[in-house]
């Protein structure tokens, strides 16, 4: 089991940064596929990003590619998404996720999830 905590959001303008975190409980954060969701008010929880075990294979939503990064420190139990050029329909809840499957994009493929951190853009 793994138990997931996210840091990092805030209130920015349009066209800013942000880098969020998520950090894991336990020995075993590097056997889990980790992914990053979002759910803006409203609406229903968006697949952002997802990052394979070991680093080396990760996969991002059509919306997200080329501004979101997702990234994982192993050594660090740490998990990130470095977030640019923020537009204010990026506004939402962002929460990681972990499955100990293989990718996927939907959030029935993760079993555990974090609280989320809140992530506000200005226009």
């Amino acid at each position: 089991q793994v138990q997931l905590v996210e840091s990092g959001g805030g209130l920015v303008q349009a066209g800013g940064s942000l880098r969020l975190s998520c950090a894991a409980s336990g020995r075993t954060f590097s056997s889990y596929t980790m992914a990053w969701f979002r759910q803006a008010p409203g609406k229903e929880r968006e697949f952002v990003a997802t990052i394979s075990w070991r680093g080396d294979s990760t996969y991002g939503a059509d919306s997200v590619k080329g501004r979101f990064t997702i990234s994982r420190d192993n050594a660090k139990n740490t998990l990130y998404l470095q977030i640019n050029t923020l537009k204010p329909e990026d506004t939402a809840v962002y929460y990681c996720a972990a499955t100990r499957s293989l990718i996927g994009v939907t959030p029935p493929a993760y079993n555990y999830w974090g609280q989320g951190t809140q992530v506000t853009v200005s226009s």
